[in-house]
């Protein structure tokens, strides 16, 4: 976690200007709904939508794959704030039929395997938790990977038809513990012990000094590869592969 200094007039403005967003989201885009991993990021936004915005509903996809930390704090959460965060689970039979052709960690083998595993595991839930939804809002920022820099604050989820906003996509790493530290945020363990992102326990680890902070998920693949499918950007993707023929 990032120690640098923040200022109050800077986290106050960021703040705010969350604060107003999601406020807007909940009255202009309802319903509307949080997605969840535990990481750093979503707690911020968690007390944010508790505090400014309690008509938007938080959720989390529980992949079966999860590190322990992280259902200690669903479990934290839901004490501290009082609130339901809803969890969606994949289909049995598609995890079921996953394995069998794959093997239980066949996801190391390849990243058509991996990608499999994710639409199962996370991609599918998804589709079912955002049924219904006007909006959905994630806490991805710019500085968390390449695949990332362009992060546009609001754009349109073509593949879900509805809107997506990313809130925190100008703060740093820094702003987000700022804000957990001032607020007294319960945050996931696991960024003790060196991880900046929190995903499934097989598929993220700790990272090292000046590493990415994406650099611990799916670790054995292509940098601008490691994204799951949750937030893959049709467009982008189609450039993607123009640029690789």
């Amino acid at each position: 976690m990032k120690s640098e200094h923040v200022t109050p007039q800077r986290l106050q403005a960021l703040t705010e200007a969350a604060a107003t967003l999601l406020r807007h989201i909940e009255g202009q885009h309802s319903p509307a709904a949080l997605a969840m991993s535990f990481g750093a990021e979503d707690m911020v936004l968690l007390d944010l939508v508790c505090r400014e915005a309690p008509g938007i509903t938080p959720f989390t996809l529980d992949t079966g794959r999860l590190n322990p930390e992280t259902h200690d704090l669903h479990q934290q959460a839901r004490a501290r704030y009082g609130v339901v965060i809803e969890a969606w689970y994949p289909e049995a039979d598609l995890v079921q039929r996953w394995v069998h052709n794959h093997g239980i960690n066949g996801f190391y083998d390849s990243r058509s395997a991996r990608e499999a595993c994710c639409y199962v595991r996370k991609v599918e839930p998804l589709n079912r938790a955002l049924a219904g939804r006007r909006a959905w809002i994630t806490g991805q920022r710019r500085a968390q990977s390449v695949t990332r820099h362009g992060l546009p604050v609001e754009e349109h989820d073509a593949a879900h038809g509805l809107a997506k906003f990313n809130p925190l996509a100008e703060w740093s790493e820094a702003d987000v513990w700022a804000y957990i530290r001032h607020h007294e945020v319960p945050y996931n363990r696991l960024h003790d012990q060196g991880y900046p992102s929190i995903g499934c326990a097989p598929c993220t680890r700790a990272v090292t000094v000046g590493e990415d902070p994406r650099a611990g998920r799916w670790w054995w693949e292509d940098p601008t590869q490691r994204e799951c499918g949750l937030h893959r950007n049709p467009a982008a993707d189609a450039q993607q592969a123009a640029g690789r023929q």
